[in-house]
């Protein structure tokens, strides 16, 4: 194994060719090259139980989900990011590689990424016209929080447990909750005798 250096610094030009023959995933911010986390077995269920739904949901549409391994192009030249799920329904979607247009993006909390997903990226997020929703799933315990772009332009939260249904404006699906959380084993805290 080939230890990398801590900082890994290059052109977007160049991340774009390098990264594609990683095993695996980066993303790209202002020149740095950053390493993806692994996941634990509910992030990757939340994650998968997700695209799923969506992609049944979407399946006679024109919109696509892609789960993991499809980057998001956030600012050209400055950020790629690799968010759990996404879906783009803009028919100018049409590079190989990456989503330039996304209506919705889906990350799944980790302890090593919440910070970055709810502050950094949700806020270069923001910045994409075609963004509508921005979907945060918790693993700890069952909770969805979507931020949603109204008419305004202003982004307001809705919070989600495990008994609703969660209606996502940007796609016209709606998903029970419940769903979302199939077969996943939520840790149960340690009470004290």
């Amino acid at each position: 194994m080939v230890a990398l250096p801590d900082r890994i610094l290059m052109s977007a030009e160049e991340y774009l060719v390098w990264e594609s023959t990683q095993e695996e995933r980066y993303e790209y911010w202002d020149g740095e090259v950053v390493m993806m986390s692994g996941a634990t077995r509910n992030h990757n269920r939340v994650s998968g139980n997700f695209f799923k739904l969506l992609d049944d949901a979407l399946a006679n549409r024109t919109c696509e989900v892609y789960i993991v391994d499809v980057k998001v192009q956030v600012e050209p030249g400055q950020k790629y990011f690799y968010p759990d799920v996404v879906v783009t329904c803009d028919e100018r979607d049409t590079d190989p590689q990456l989503v330039q247009f996304p209506c919705l993006i889906i990350e799944v909390l980790s302890p090593s990424t919440e910070a970055a997903d709810r502050g950094k990226k949700f806020a270069k997020y923001r910045q994409s016209p075609t963004l509508q929703e921005y979907v945060l799933v918790q693993v700890a315990q069952p909770v969805v929080e979507v931020f949603r772009r109204n008419e305004q332009g202003k982004w307001v939260l809705s919070e989600y447990n495990l008994d609703e249904r969660l209606r996502l404006e940007s796609v016209d699906v709606e998903i029970a909750i419940a769903d979302l959380y199939r077969q996943v084993q939520f840790e149960t805290e340690a009470t004290e005798n």
